[in-house]
């Protein structure tokens, strides 16, 4: 669920090889910048002057690297980054990159980080991209379908058919960001009523709820950058994804991505409450 019509044009008449393509050449210009990194002594900045926010050189030339291999196949489009400026463009198509989404576990040595990359027309998510270099994992929605990739293999993924959330198993983060929101009481009830609750995943658990293993997602404060590029992940795979009030999650904010729609109305049901 995001928000949009369903008689749009889901790619603005690009095929649907192209596409795949252009993110998996990109994915793969980031790991180039990425993986030589991970693991190794790294400087790191903060980008916040009060908390923490870090950035690495690893975010920095994976993002340059990502733009100038989608500016070279679709010089037109527009380019939404996490570290850079945006490259504005009157054309409907839209790239978002996070390069590394997790910044925080890829200066701790944690392979839960990912490159995320998106395509939007419009202001709509239609294809993207989740990649994991160090374990050689691939996550990628495209219009109908969204496929795990690791080596040879490739696993179409559906969603889990979890319902009630008793059953389910929630991921978050971390709960500071709770605190930091003061969204504390809402996360504090749905948690009460989950079956288990797990932390640190960061993109990954979007991509795990994909895959059937997670059944609910739930953070406040994200970036666009953060949630765009995963939202045909999520949907392709038979998830739903929304902001806390039922919106189209493209722009970030509080989101919620559940594998049912049944278990994403109880969720909200609980946020709501809360």
């Amino acid at each position: 669920m995001t928000g949009t019509n369903s008689a749009r044009t889901p790619l603005a008449g690009l095929a649907p090889a192209q596409i795949l393509e252009t993110l998996l050449l990109a994915a793969d210009a980031a790991a180039r910048e990425t993986l030589p990194r991970f693991r190794s002594p790294l400087a790191v900045e903060n980008k916040l002057a009060d908390g923490f926010d870090p950035v690495t050189e690893a975010d920095k030339q994976a993002e340059i690297a990502v733009r100038a291999l989608i500016s070279s196949r679709y010089p037109d489009h527009g380019l939404i980054g996490e570290e850079w400026d945006p490259k504005l463009s009157d054309n409907p198509c839209q790239w978002i990159i996070d390069p590394i989404d997790g910044t925080r576990a890829f200066i701790s040595g944690v392979p839960v980080w990912g490159t995320l990359i998106g395509f939007m027309v419009n202001g709509a998510a239609e294809a993207g991209l989740m990649a994991q270099p160090f374990t050689g994992e691939t996550y990628l929605g495209l219009p109908g379908r969204t496929v795990y990739r690791r080596g040879e293999e490739e696993i179409v993924l559906r969603t889990s058919a979890v319902t009630d959330l008793e059953r389910a198993k929630l991921s978050t983060t971390t709960p500071d960001l709770f605190v930091q929101t003061g969204t504390e009481r809402p996360w504090n009830a749905l948690r009460s009523r989950v079956l288990q609750t797990r932390y640190g995943l960061d993109c990954y658990a979007y991509c795990l709820l994909a895959a059937g293993h997670i059944d609910l997602v739930v953070e406040p404060g994200l970036k666009n950058v953060d949630i765009a590029p995963l939202v045909p992940i999520i949907t392709n795979a038979g998830g739903v994804v929304t902001t806390w009030d039922g919106g189209a999650p493209e722009e970030g904010g509080n989101c919620i991505a559940a594998a049912t729609p049944e278990l994403h109305a109880a969720a909200m049901a609980v946020l709501r409450a809360g």
